[in-house]
């Protein structure tokens, strides 16, 4: 049997790749928790500095396989209580999303549970909660406005129209569109960029960056100038000053 997520790790880099093509990398109970554990080990290798997740296929994800709703354990797959903002949101190494094609509902949440999105000119992002009836639950309300701003989001969500390449690089939902085929080529080069940085100074900026999700912007100021004294002191310390 195909596996239903592929992961290589390659000069630091863990490539976690969605492979249910035959039905649009859709999620059953098997490809989610083979996500989870593929998660789990990027975040745990010592060789892995940044994950890039895409999609096999025509499609990254279009959500929920809706034959199997009712048959699978799909919020608790793994039986250890995780659920997918869980896991990634774990995970402190960057996971960028390579968005290869379709983006659907639950599909959409996990490409907005990346760090940040490139994607292909083929790409669509489209929320279809509303209009299957399936209440969001991994981030779709809070996660794409924090992307879009609040009033896109609602014509997103109620409206359940795609939202092209083109239009989520203008709203700010996709960092690049790129062609097709440079899709895998190109966030390859953004990750080995990021493999190339200080490790400890980028993951801690990274906590930074969203601590604004937990607390006021004062606080979250506070803290980094907080953690540029200790940095000071501690070169002082190591340098003689």
């Amino acid at each position: 049997m195909e596996k239903t997520v592929l992961f290589e790790v390659k000069d630091g880099i863990a490539v976690i790749t969605l492979n249910r093509p035959e039905r649009h990398n859709s999620f059953c109970q098997d490809l989610l928790v083979n996500l989870y554990n593929c998660i789990d080990e990027a975040a745990g290798n010592p060789q892995v500095r940044v994950a890039v997740l895409t999609g096999n296929g025509k499609s990254f994800c279009s959500g929920i396989d809706l034959s199997i709703i009712g048959k699978e354990n799909l919020l608790d797959p793994r039986g250890d209580g995780k659920e997918l903002p869980d896991v990634l949101g774990s995970c402190k190494k960057p996971i960028i999303g390579a968005i290869n094609g379709n983006a659907i509902t639950g599909g959409f949440e996990l490409a907005l549970n990346c760090d940040f999105l490139i994607a292909s000119e083929n790409a669509r992002f489209i929320d279809s909660h509303a209009k299957v009836g399936i209440h969001p639950g991994w981030g779709m309300t809070q996660l794409l406005q924090q992307a879009v701003g609040r009033r896109m989001a609602k014509q997103m969500s109620f409206t359940c129209k795609p939202l092209s390449a083109r239009d989520a690089l203008r709203a700010g939902l996709v960092n690049e569109v790129v062609p097709h085929a440079e899709l895998m080529p190109r966030a390859m080069q953004i990750a080995k960029d990021i493999c190339e940085v200080n490790p400890e100074i980028m993951h801690r900026m990274k906590e930074l960056i969203e601590l604004r999700d937990e607390v006021s912007f004062n606080e979250a100021f506070r803290r980094e100038r907080e953690g540029f004294h200790d940095f000071v002191r501690k070169a002082k310390e190591l340098f003689g000053g």
